[in-house]
């Protein structure tokens, strides 16, 4: 049977992800100190040190667990009985509205137009890496079933990640802003069905 003493590491732990949590999404990577952590987690300095080997380490499984939320979000998404078109716009929607809400998210964001620190931008590529890695494997999975034309899963997946941006928030500076229908209409029209005329 588990005793107080045996769950107390687990829960400082948490505790200290949580408020380290807060902290990067407060401050950012940069701003962001193991004493703030310390203080905001109600732990001593050393008790951070005993689960993680320093700022980096900390970050990287903040990161970690955002990526885990992400796929969370888009595995609550996903609809077998729907064709992969229906699910890679179900999952694109959800999974991109979730990363830009996130405090994390939008303070590194921030971050790396500022400062430039590198522990940022390498956050927010591993969040990037992480979402195209998980269409990539839909795409291998649509291309199994003839659903899709053969092509590079991941190249494919960096494409479609990039042009439903260029869509949305990246692309409002080239073109006036779109609705979600319209997002929706156009993401299909280039990117699934594409220019040719068959």
């Amino acid at each position: 049977m588990e005793t107080m003493i045996d769950r107390k590491p687990t829960d400082r732990r948490k505790q200290v992800l949580e408020a380290a949590s807060r902290s990067f999404a407060a401050f950012g990577y940069k701003a962001t100190t193991m004493d703030q952590v310390a203080k905001a987690a109600g732990v001593g300095k050393g008790t951070i040190y005993t689960f993680f080997a320093n700022k980096e380490e900390l970050f990287e499984q903040i990161v970690k667990d955002l990526i885990a939320e992400l796929k969370a979000v888009a595995e609550r998404t996903l609809d077998p009985a729907l064709p992969f078109s229906d699910n890679l716009l179900g999952i694109l929607q959800q999974v991109l509205a979730y990363r830009d809400r996130h405090g994390l998210v939008v303070k590194l964001s921030q971050e790396v137009k500022e400062f430039g620190t590198p522990m940022a931008k390498g956050g927010l590529e591993a969040v990037e890496r992480s979402i195209v890695d998980y269409i990539a494997g839909h795409v291998s999975d649509a291309i199994a079933k003839g659903e899709v034309r053969r092509s590079d899963p991941a190249l494919t997946a960096y494409m479609m990640l990039k042009m439903y941006l260029a869509l949305t928030a990246e692309g409002d500076h080239l073109h006036e802003p779109l609705d979600a229908e319209q997002v929706l209409a156009h993401f299909r029209f280039y990117c699934l069905e594409g220019l040719a005329v068959v």
